[in-house]
């Protein structure tokens, strides 16, 4: 867990919107000294054998609940033990960027530093940290690969600690690999593995260098740390609910209505359920105020692009006579502890990033929990006291529950981890030291898209300088080659703007209550080609407007997504300029930009069919030669714009290109711009061909133009 006395931190997976500011949490020993807070965390009572095992072993396994204290605490034990002595350094990897920043700032408060100095953090687009100075640095498990670009085997570092290792995102089991390697070559190295479940023996096997069967040769081993938890009761359903949120609204108002005191936090699995629950929530609240009942309800939500004020909400204190209901979407599970939770609703669902290797396509979707979820969920209702769980699905379902999440590793797109690793100097990626390995037709579909987009060559070899190049910018190899190709077609200006503004998340506000008015405002934006020029036009006129927080309020935006924006858009403008791309605008013309747009992202294209959905164009080899046909996603899934999209209602387009796909009940693309089929002709010959009857065609697919 990221926490220690008064330290809490929230993010999402894959939250750019969450970048600044650090986070206040509530704090029970706020009146305390502090070393004497410090002194109340349970890792403190094994200061010394923390100590002990570091200098012994290669690798340290520790296991700790959130709130032990793991997190703040041991890169201060090892500062204090010498591990930072004559200009080394002690690095602490999150999987989150809010994480690194707010832990930091709480291990920089404790040691009376100014964060930047001795401690300090470095994530994607902020780097806090003074290379003379730091001794503790806080950051994410990505910006730990990237580094190994210009220093493989880390010789600054003494001791690596990877924090929330059971989370195991993409970066994670990236950095984890690589380690393991970097080891074998550096025998004083020492890696702490930090997690919040029980898979510790995974990661001890997988660094123990001991093959001689002796366990005195160990050279990894575990550590387990007692976190501050009270008895839970769990309840189930007795039958399946139809309908969680419904069901979620009920349990909450039947707790308020019969329970003792004692705060509630409810799981759902996104924004949009997270909005919904809160506005039934109140609504049913003050029905019941007014037929007098004496405590009230305060209903917060808790997800990753919340601005963070609001996020601060949830940790605030009430009076006796309100009770708080926090509505969180996985956010709450692990990398935050709210004091006062007493009651958890689990909706028993979860949203994850899934890849189809058979059709290319990444998605968001909905799927059952784990087990070690759910009881990660349970666990916040027995932080500060005992408490209750209420899961709204059956005790035999829990028990058909997969034990842990599959890694990202295993469903995710891999184009970028294989670009990484091909930078870092690993041709053979199939035969990395993966902790688990990812499916080989993924695999072989990341080797594809990168060969298409130029960063690889016929030897799977990174090419020069186009895929080293792609490789060193922090983003998707899409938006990397787009960005990479902007001087040629004269839009640089445009490009970089669009490439910033797709970093953030709910770049449009739109407030429950007022989402007429908002809709009205963000139509002022929105033209015809679709999403990628809307979010210029927004971005073009925050600019015009001052960067004034007023101006967005009235419009309806988020203020600190665009400001979030403009500092992405500075740190790529440093690679574009390093890279001499020529500086260019296209003055309005929108086809230089949503050609070059189709240079990067040609292989997300879709066509429209006459039943009214998009086909995705995706390709599949067939036992005769040069009989090329169209795949639909999963066979006989459409895809649909979504409703967030301004091209959703209008007449659809004959061609689009997407940035993403999310599934709910059917599969969305988000952020969607109409193009020209002749420009995946011409700016992907090699991916696209033109075919009989005006059909476009790949080596290997075919895609009818009618």
């Amino acid at each position: 867990g990221t926490e220690g006395p008064g330290v809490s931190v929230s993010e999402e997976r894959q939250s750019p919107a969450e970048s600044s500011g650090i986070t206040v949490i509530y704090n029970p020993y706020a009146s305390l000294s502090i070393e004497q807070q410090r002194q109340k965390l349970p890792v403190f009572k094994l200061r010394n054998h923390i100590l002990y095992l570091v200098e012994n072993y290669q690798t340290l396994v520790i296991v700790g609940e959130t709130g032990c204290g793991k997190s703040t605490q041991i890169p201060q034990y090892l500062a204090e033990a010498g591990w930072t002595a004559e200009g080394r350094v002690v690095g602490v990897t999150q999987p989150r960027r809010v994480a690194a920043v707010s832990v930091a700032g709480r291990v920089a408060d404790e040691r009376g530093a100014v964060l930047g100095h001795e401690v300090g953090y470095c994530i994607r687009f902020d780097d806090c940290t003074d290379p003379q100075a730091t001794r503790i640095k806080f950051l994410t498990d990505g910006m730990l690969v990237r580094e190994m670009m210009a220093d493989p085997l880390l010789t600054r570092y003494s001791v690596l600690m990877l924090d929330e290792a059971h989370e195991r995102t993409l970066y994670t089991d990236i950095a984890i690999g690589l380690l393991k390697k970097v080891q074998k070559k550096r025998g004083d190295l020492r890696l702490i593995v930090a997690s919040a479940t029980l898979d510790a023996e995974k990661f001890r096997d997988f660094f123990n260098q001991n093959d001689t069967g002796d366990p005195s040769k160990d050279t990894s081993v575990i550590l387990t740390v007692e976190g501050r938890t009270f008895p839970v009761d769990i309840f189930y359903i007795q039958s399946p609910v139809p309908d969680y949120i419904k069901s979620t609204v009920e349990t909450a108002m039947k707790i308020h209505q019969m329970e003792n005191d004692g705060d509630i936090l409810a799981f759902l699995t996104g924004q949009e359920e997270v909005e919904t629950v809160v506005s039934m929530l109140i609504e049913q609240a003050r029905a019941l105020s007014r037929t007098g009942m004496k405590k009230h309800l305060r209903v917060l939500p808790m997800y990753a692009g919340l601005p963070s004020p609001e996020q601060m909400k949830v940790f605030e204190r009430v009076s006796h006579s309100v009770r708080k209901v926090i509505v969180a979407t996985n956010i709450a599970e692990t990398s935050i502890t709210i004091h006062g939770i007493a009651f958890v609703i689990d909706c028993g669902f979860v949203k994850l990033r899934a890849y189809n290797p058979k059709t290319a396509i990444e998605c968001l979707v909905v799927v059952p929990v784990s087990k070690a979820s759910a009881n990660q969920r349970a666990g916040r209702a027995g932080r500060n006291r005992s408490g209750k769980c209420y899961r709204l699905y059956t005790e035999d379902d829990f028990e058909k529950l997969p034990k842990s999440t599959v890694p990202e590793m295993q469903r995710s797109n891999l184009a970028p981890v294989i670009l990484q690793l091909k930078a870092l100097g690993i041709d053979n990626v199939l035969r990395f030291p993966f902790l688990s390995p990812p499916p080989a037709q993924s695999m072989v579909q990341a080797l594809e898209l990168l060969y298409a987009l130029g960063g690889l060559d016929m030897h799977c070899r990174l090419t020069e300088p186009l895929g080293m190049r792609i490789a060193e910018f922090p983003l998707n190899p899409m938006f990397a080659k787009m960005l990479l190709e902007s001087g040629n077609f004269g839009c640089s200006q445009e490009i970089l703007t669009i490439a910033a503004m797709m970093q953030i998340q709910n770049v449009f506000v739109i407030p429950p209550n007022q989402k007429t008015q908002a809709a009205r405002q963000h139509r002022k934006f929105a033209v015809e080609e679709g999403d990628h020029l809307t979010m210029l036009n927004v971005y073009e006129a925050f600019v015009k407007h001052s960067k004034s927080s007023q101006w967005c309020q009235e419009h309806f935006l988020n203020y600190k997504g665009l400001v979030r924006a403009s500092v992405v858009r500075e740190q790529l403008k440093k690679l574009l300029v390093r890279f001499k791309v020529p500086k260019k605008s296209s003055e309005g013309d929108p086809d230089p930009v949503l050609r070059c747009i189709v240079s990067g992202f040609f292989a997300n294209a879709a066509k429209f069919h006459s039943t009214g959905a998009l086909h995705s164009v995706t390709f599949k080899e067939h036992s005769q030669p040069n009989i090329l046909f169209i795949k639909t996603i999963r066979d006989d899934h459409e895809l649909h714009i979504h409703p967030t999209s301004v091209l959703y209602a209008e007449k659809p387009p004959r061609w689009v290109v997407y940035n993403e796909v999310i599934q709910t009940a059917k599969y969305y693309m988000r952020d969607v711009t109409a193009v020209e089929s002749a420009w995946l002709l011409e700016l992907a010959p090699h991916f696209y061909q033109q075919g009989t009857h005006l059909s476009l065609k790949a080596k290997r697919a075919k895609v009818d133009d009618h």
